[in-house]
């Protein structure tokens, strides 16, 4: 079988014979891939024109929507994911990482979308900016989708996560996707992507794919386009070199080598929990996806103390490791991607045994479970020791990436923290103590050396995913050697594919580009209460102005007695004199928002569904007893939950006294009801 690309919509072949792609396992023909004779500016513009056209239709929550939708359709489907990833090395729970763990992201993407995001087409970023002494000109940053395309070059480890991490956020931006699978597992992605097609799910132009190299397609790029990549720093510093890369500036976020360390607190000593939590989650690091993880334990830094202990209890455990055809239920870990894979892991040992002993696996005979040592990619956990690790540099610099990882012992915290370091910028580290003071110690030293950090103990083991687990709610990426970029991170990674602009007008104008009302913007107020007009009918800048209500000394008292709230500014007369904020008793703050409810509600049954919530609640100036309270509440902004008969409708809030100074200013939250669903109750 050849690996078709989808080019336009359309299943292509490309040109001649192609490159052989093998069973990691047994060595069988798999299929042949080759993407000769595409034309790959046609792609770009097609992704261009066609895809992003379609996407930007779409609001965040639509493109959410179809994300869940997508997820929904690959689960059904994933048993025939699971049978062709086997042939990849990987075991059923390397498997899971990779299929469960995508699809997983897709989900968690589409939830955040809909549930941080408006349903709408463009994203503001943070508050308007005052601009001028008297609020006729402010400024407000947005981010709208970039107009070009995003290049995912992935890497061979995890063919399913690879894709979808990448494809999640970048869809809710509303920006169509080339997609280029390394090529030895390249037959899983194409498999997913042609059951991706077959949902029907996504707008024509959304997703391409390139099976084989990406011949020409650099030389088309322009500054709309964006590349996210993943692989070796050598390739990607290459393609970073791109005259087109540098002369259209070409946004580029790189995931490249990274030699991660976890670091063994010096009160986890045998015997206690964590230096056994330490064992179990080093020896899981190095055996899933066969050490074959961006994210794996490269270096064990352990206090000297109790290194010796470390490496017995650790090659006991790695001689536990069952070995052999993945498909096996039984099988702890199962081959290398490939059996070039395994020569490079083979020569990459030999690199750090010159600076280090060792301790357990290397090439000593081994026996296999089903499965033949001269046909698959097959390679043992490989355990060594450095004791001078301070003038070491192979275990600072050389990964071996599989199932490898060097013991690294150090002699205090300082230590510790300075051989973290000399991996010159990882994705991720971890810290296993129950000393909070130390973890506390070890973050601030190795922090910027990281782009996540896992710390754990007796406390959270249970339910922490790992060290090597990246999660879509996170930021995936590091510094230095680990490339520089990030992925995923939530909303934060579906700003990677979109334009941050300044834009800068009258307060009336930018209400209107970013659906939200700002203040100075015109304003609406009629004799029908905004709380009696359903979520259709009500506009932005629709007003209501209360009347005044005084606040006595009798309210305060009462509230304070009431509520248990007695705090002495509200009830002790003397003492709040002697506060440098009051000058005498003063309302309480809750008091204020309270009386304000009671000013601006409709007690009768409407549209308005219900409060769920106050934001941003800030108490501008202290409200003394004799003064009198007015409410301005405006609609601010209007979420249709699509599907649900609400919409949810911020509510600008501010409070002002006798004078017109503002005392307390929020946002109110409420469920409002659509014209249907008020139609079929009211």
């Amino acid at each position: 079988m050849k690996l078709g690309n989808l080019v336009q919509d359309q299943w292509v072949d490309g040109d001649g014979d192609g490159t052989l792609l093998t069973s990691a396992v047994s060595g069988k023909p798999l299929a042949s891939i080759t993407s000769s004779g595409l034309d790959f500016a046609a792609m770009l513009d097609h992704a261009r024109r066609v895809g992003g056209s379609n996407l930007r239709r779409y609001t965040f929550h639509e493109r959410g929507e179809m994300l869940k939708a997508l997820a929904k359709f690959l689960m059904e489907h994933k048993a025939e994911f699971y049978q062709l990833s086997s042939e990849t090395g990987a075991t059923r729970n390397d498997s899971w990482i990779d299929i469960d763990g995508g699809i997983s992201t897709l989900f968690v993407f589409s939830s955040k979308g809909r549930r941080e995001m408006p349903n709408d087409r463009v994203y503001l970023d943070g508050q308007p900016e005052s601009l001028s002494k008297n609020g006729t000109f402010v400024g407000q940053h947005i981010f709208t989708p970039k107009l070009g395309a995003a290049i995912h070059i992935n890497a061979f480890n995890f063919p399913c996560w690879g894709m979808l991490e990448k494809l999640a956020p970048t869809l809710l931006a509303g920006v169509p996707a080339i997609v280029k699978p390394a090529s030895s597992t390249a037959y899983l992605t194409e498999l997913m992507v042609r059951r991706i097609l077959d949902s029907g799910l996504l707008p024509e132009g959304a997703l391409q794919l390139i099976c084989g190299s990406v011949g020409d397609l650099f030389d088309h790029l322009d500054c709309q386009d964006t590349i996210a990549f993943t692989g070796s720093k050598a390739t990607a510093e290459f393609l970073q070199q791109h005259p087109r890369v540098v002369g259209e500036s070409v946004a580029f976020t790189a995931e490249t080598d990274s030699l991660n360390a976890s670091i063994l607190g010096p009160d986890a000593v045998p015997g206690t929990p964590e230096f056994d939590l330490y064992v179990k989650e080093v020896t899981r690091e190095m055996i899933s996806k066969a050490g074959q993880k961006c994210t794996a334990i490269r270096r064990i830094i352990a206090p000297a103390a109790t290194a010796g202990d470390l490496v017995e209890a650790l090659a006991a455990a790695l001689g536990k490791i069952r070995i052999g055809n993945p498909a096996i239920k039984d099988v702890d870990m199962g081959a290398l991607a490939s059996q070039g894979q395994r020569d490079e892991v083979r020569a990459r040992v030999k690199d750090l045994a010159r600076e280090a002993d060792i301790v357990f696996g290397g090439d000593r005979e081994f026996e296999l479970v089903d499965a033949d040592v001269a046909k698959g990619a097959f390679f043992m956990p490989t355990l060594l020791h450095c004791e001078k690790p301070l003038s070491a540099s192979a275990v600072h610099s050389v990964e071996a990436f599989g199932p490898v990882s060097t013991v690294i012992p150090y002699e205090n915290p300082e230590e510790a923290i300075e051989l973290s370091r000399r991996g010159e910028g990882s994705l991720v580290g971890s810290i296993v103590t129950n000393d909070d003071s130390i973890a506390r110690e070890l973050i601030l030293g190795t922090a910027a050396y990281h782009g996540r950090m896992l710390v754990i103990n007796r406390h959270c083991a249970s339910e922490s995913t790992g060290h090597g687990s990246p999660l879509p709610h996170l930021v995936h990426g590091g510094p230095g050697r680990a490339g520089g970029g990030e992925e995923m991170g939530g909303i934060r990674g579906v700003l990677h594919y979109m334009q941050r602009t300044a834009i800068q007008g009258s307060p009336q104008t930018l209400s209107v580009i970013g659906n939200r009302w700002i203040k100075g913007a015109q304003q609406t107020e009629s004799d029908v209460h905004p709380f009696r007009k359903t979520f259709e009918q009500l506009a932005l800048g629709d007003t209501l102005v209360t009347a005044a209500r005084e606040v006595t000394l009798d309210d305060i008292q009462h509230f304070a007695d009431f509520t248990g709230d007695n705090f002495y500014a509200h009830t002790d007369e003397e003492a709040a004199a002697k506060n440098p904020f009051f000058d005498g008793r003063v309302a309480h703050g809750y008091l204020i928002v309270s009386f304000a409810a009671g000013l601006f509600v409709d007690p009768d049954f409407g549209p308005v569904l219900a409060n769920y919530g106050v934001d941003d609640l800030r108490f501008a100036k202290p409200v003394n007893y004799g003064d009198t309270l007015g409410v301005r509440l405006t609609c601010k902004q209007k979420t249709l939950r699509a599907g649900t008969g609400y919409g949810e409708v911020r509510w600008d809030t501010e409070v002002t006294n006798q004078d017109d100074e503002v005392v307390a200013q929020y946002d109110v939250l409420t469920m409002v009801a659509t014209d249907e669903h008020w139609a079929s109750v009211s």
